[in-house]
């Protein structure tokens, strides 16, 4: 009788539907027109700076849901309020531009928008680092947030951000008195998806999570002539190409190896025939460090190379190397504790263990950092949600983990459903959570 009754409730309760969950439905509610909203998006990306029918979207939405909204705040930066009583102050942040690069996807929503870079330099514009996603899923959040009142208090302040792809947009947004026009948080979130983890699934990590990021610049003097006589000339090509050799010893030899950097020589540029020794050569490098000491060593080092090269070559002191390290430079992105480890507890109960992963730190750049750096005291977490399709993770793995598009190919196209859905839900749950009564 009693293993009867053992199998009686054992089938009974397979038999009755799983528990509702507030947060999960009302996500999945709101789905469908966050996809659509999601291919409007992806099919009109703008450019850094020049998000004008981006940001109105963001506004439209944010206005329909009950949100105090302005615009144009740090240029085209949307800063949307909902006041719920007292409480904490949580900012949310996604960001929205595109970038310079002709989509190849071949979704039947691809964008075939074309612009001009700063540069002048015609291109196609395409979301190929999926910021679309993240402006979906910050819409669904912001709904859920405001259809779920009664769960929470305090001030929700969602932040639709230009310009994170030049590392300008958070930084204006301060500058424009973000935390002053609209109030301090205690708390802020974000999240990025992710071409290195299958969709749906979510990375998150304490400590630091996106590297500094530097562009410099080194333009090398010499004297020019005939590449007949080169020892009339100084030469700044054979004077560049000692410089980039001496500069790889800054990591291997200067960097604690327990530290981790980059110095990577993007660009080259010297010369415009065969025959003929150059006045200058330019080296575009870019420069990456997950702590400000580290950064300065990199920079200084860099400076000190360049004009001890020249030295040993023979430049005289007024033709020196000029050394520009370009401004803005993207800070370190922190994640901090406690928030970081509350949010992978969170996370790992809402989700399961098998969908929250700890991940390293990437040596990319992300500007979300200038919100937690302006003030310290602000508990501050960016998560991963992983984009690829299954199938598409699963036949790479087999191939030994090759053959997957990166953020900012043109062939990258996540499994959006998966990312918005997974991401919404888990920025209203990790909300709800700040915000509880």
């Amino acid at each position: 009788m009693k293993h009867l009754l053992i199998a009686a409730a054992s089938s009974l309760a397979f038999a009755l539907p799983a528990a509702a969950d507030p947060v999960r439905d009302a996500t999945a509610k709101e789905l469908p027109s966050l996809m659509a909203l999601y291919r409007d998006l992806h099919a009109s990306p703008e450019l850094s700076q020049h998000e004008v029918n981006t940001a109105a979207k963001m506004a439209v939405e944010a206005r329909k849901a009950g949100y105090t909204v302005t615009e144009k705040v740090g240029g085209t930066g949307v800063v949307a309020v909902l006041k719920n009583g007292e409480g904490p102050t949580l900012l949310i942040r996604a960001d929205m531009d595109g970038l310079p690069v002709t989509e190849e996807t071949g979704l039947p929503f691809a964008s075939k928008v074309r612009g001009k870079t700063p540069e002048g330099v015609e291109t196609g514009i395409m979301h190929a680092c999926a910021h679309d996603t993240h402006m979906a899923a910050w819409v669904g959040t912001l709904r859920n947030l405001a259809a779920m009142k009664d769960q929470w208090k305090g001030t929700v302040v969602m932040v639709a951000q230009p310009a994170e792809e030049s590392s300008k947009g958070a930084l204006a947004m301060l500058e424009d008195g973000l935390y002053e026009r609209f109030g301090k948080p205690s708390h802020a979130i974000a999240f990025h998806n992710s071409a290195a983890l299958p969709a749906g699934t979510i990375g998150i990590r304490s400590g630091p999570t996106f590297a500094s990021v530097d562009s410099v610049d080194i333009l090398v003097k010499g004297v020019g002539g005939h590449g007949a006589y080169p020892a009339t000339t100084k030469d700044p090509i054979v004077l560049g190409a000692r410089i980039v050799s001496a500069l790889q010893t800054l990591v291997s030899r200067e960097v604690d190896p327990q530290e981790a950097a980059v110095v990577t020589v993007g660009s080259f540029q010297g010369g415009t025939r065969h025959n003929i020794i150059p006045e200058q050569a330019l080296m575009l490098l870019t420069v990456r460090a997950y702590t400000p000491e580290v950064r300065k060593q990199l920079l200084e080092g860099i400076a000190r190379i360049a004009r001890g090269e020249a030295i040993a070559a023979g430049i005289p002191e007024d033709q020196l190397p000029v050394v520009k390290v370009r401004e803005p430079f993207t800070p370190p992105t922190v994640s901090t504790d406690p928030f970081a480890s509350e949010l992978k507890t969170l996370f790992t109960a809402r989700f399961g263990a098998d969908r929250v992963k700890d991940i390293p730190p990437t040596m990319a750049g992300e500007d979300f950092g200038r919100f937690h750096i302006a003030d310290p005291s602000i508990q501050s977490v960016i998560y991963w949600v992983g984009g690829v399709p299954q199938d598409k993770w699963d036949a790479a793995q087999a191939a030994g983990g090759k053959g997957l598009p990166s953020l900012h190919s043109s062939k990258w196209a996540p499994d959006a459903e998966k990312v918005i859905g997974t991401a919404a839900e888990a920025m209203t749950a990790a909300a709800l959570d700040v915000l509880k009564r």
